[in-house]
């Protein structure tokens, strides 16, 4: 039986046009993940052009996920009140507008200010896609299927990336690397009004524009004051940053629980089974976003490869990523989606450890193979986990409840390339500290603590140069190792809360 109660099940079956319409809906997902991994490869070239600090690179990498993860819910909101594929266009042409600007951008903080604005354009786009696919597919083997779909078109996208990315960085500048999404941008402007169906919900309350900005002042200081801890900054300025954004967080939820129509509906949380596998899933995406940057910089800047050597050793794992996701509905066909998460989790946490090991002994097949390892088993997961979260909601809140699952993954990513990026730069900062070779200047120093970007830069035009590249390359191998040993952990932090909690949940359809 069907949503609607309909008896027999054909009428709940999609038809040709539902799944020419999924692989319209891709071409955006496909986009979006291809923006995040080209900019990884770059982040060296960028570093030497632009010359940002320490500081504004990582919000160059992370103000995106912020902004995307901060205004996702209005997105999502607004998706119902527009329509989905209204919101899903006007975001893609701001997207391509953007990417252009982002291109040609002449200093770190134009190139800031461009990111951060993607990451709104790109919020209008993740919750109307996964949407669009709640109404699209309503016999559940389908939705699960499509939903796996639309979790390999970011896997896809991110395989593609790197090898794109890498052919452009070999021949252009890297601000070539944002002209990517340009060509994708045109094709889904032309095909989707004609063959995306329009979603909206009748009737919808009114969109509050407050709760978006209390949530995006709960995310940044917080992810500041963080941040300014791993750079050596003072403690009194990241306390109250933190402190700041924690304040902002309980208004934001106490609006939430006295709105007739909130943006962020917290009924959904009252069920353990939700809450547990939101909780698993920033978890995933945690990791999962977090150790991007780190092995796009190990690669390039340890093991000596060029970015399209990099972006072809990152095809395995996407491959990895695309095959775990698309088996995800056979998976559930065998096990409990418990067993399935905790599983799938533990084999990621498997692999984050080999790529700990391989780090230390710079050995460039292990690293690939723990990463593939690592692909395979966090994808089922996202999948499972969006799945549940938008079959859960009612038909007239399906945008919010994507905008839900969207915001935990996004926020989950966000916080994962901060915080762990962060780990990483505590761990480098304390390691070359103590092996810094004697005889270099203040300024290399301090060049050079600034990350291993910047020591790459600077070393070839000092006298003492191969010795400095020398230091800063074995400290970002320590910091790389551990910042992937505290991944594996949380990985199978994820497992354990996935069986405990989701252990009584039976297999759909």
């Amino acid at each position: 039986m069907g949503a609607s109660g309909v008896t027999d099940p054909r009428a709940d079956r999609a038809t040709h046009r539902e799944w020419i319409g999924l692989g319209i809906i891709a071409l955006p997902c496909i986009l979006y993940a291809m923006d995040l991994t080209v900019l990884n490869l770059a982040v060296p070239s960028l570093s030497a052009d632009l010359k940002p600090t320490a500081a504004q690179l990582l919000w160059v990498v992370d103000i995106y996920g912020f902004l995307a993860a901060g205004t996702l819910l209005i997105m999502g909101a607004l998706g119902d009140r527009i329509g989905r594929r209204k919101l899903l266009l006007i975001g893609s042409a701001a997207f391509g507008l953007l990417s252009l600007v982002a291109a040609f951008a002449r200093s770190a903080e134009m190139l800031i200010l461009a990111r951060a604005l993607l990451g709104i354009a790109g919020a209008t786009m993740a919750p109307s896609t996964l949407s669009l696919i709640g109404n699209m597919f309503r016999d559940n083997r389908q939705r699960t299927f499509a939903v796996s779909v639309w979790v390999a078109s970011f896997s896809f996208g991110g395989a593609i990336g790197p090898v794109v990315g890498g052919l452009l960085l070999s021949h252009f500048w890297w601000g070539a690397v944002f002209l990517v999404p340009i060509p994708i941008t045109v094709v889904l402007l032309v095909v989707g009004p004609v063959l995306l169906p329009e979603h909206k919900t009748p009737n919808a309350g009114r969109l509050d524009v407050l709760s978006a900005a209390l949530s995006l002042a709960a995310v940044l200081p917080v992810i500041f004051g963080i941040k300014l801890v791993a750079e050596g900054g003072g403690l009194v300025l990241s306390a109250s940053a933190v402190a700041l954004g924690l304040v902002f967080g309980v208004l934001f939820v106490s609006r939430q629980m006295a709105l007739p129509d909130p943006l962020l509906d917290l009924r959904l949380f009252k069920q353990s089974v939700v809450a547990a596998a939101l909780a698993v899933n920033v978890l995933d995406f945690f990791v999962g976003f977090g150790i991007l940057v780190l092995v796009a910089q190990y690669l390039q800047l340890v093991l000596g490869l060029n970015p399209l050597e990099a972006g072809l050793w990152s095809i395995p794992a996407g491959l990895g990523f695309i095959a775990g996701s698309l088996l995800t509905s056979v998976v559930l066909k065998l096990m409990r989606p418990a067993h399935a998460l905790g599983f799938g989790l533990a084999l990621g946490a498997g692999g984050l450890a080999l790529m700990a090991y391989a780090a230390e002994m710079h050995s460039l097949i292990l690293i690939v193979l723990g990463n593939v390892l690592f692909s395979i088993g966090s994808a089922p997961g996202i999948a499972i986990v969006a799945d549940l979260v938008v079959s859960a909601a009612p038909k007239e809140r399906s945008g919010a409840a994507s905008a839900l699952s969207e915001t935990a993954s996004e926020f989950g990513g966000a916080l994962g390339i901060a915080l762990l990026g962060s780990l990483a730069t505590l761990l480098y900062r304390s390691a070359l500290g103590t092996a810094m070779p004697t005889g270099a200047s203040d300024d290399a120093m301090e060049t050079a603590l600034r990350g291993i970007g910047a020591a790459s830069s600077l070393a070839p035009s000092l006298g003492e140069g191969n010795v400095l590249l020398s230091a800063a390359r074995s400290a970002y191998t320590s910091a790389a190792a551990g910042s992937f040993l505290a991944a594996a952990g949380i990985m199978l932090l994820a497992a354990i809360v996935a069986v405990a909690m989701l252990r009584n949940l039976k297999t759909r359809g």
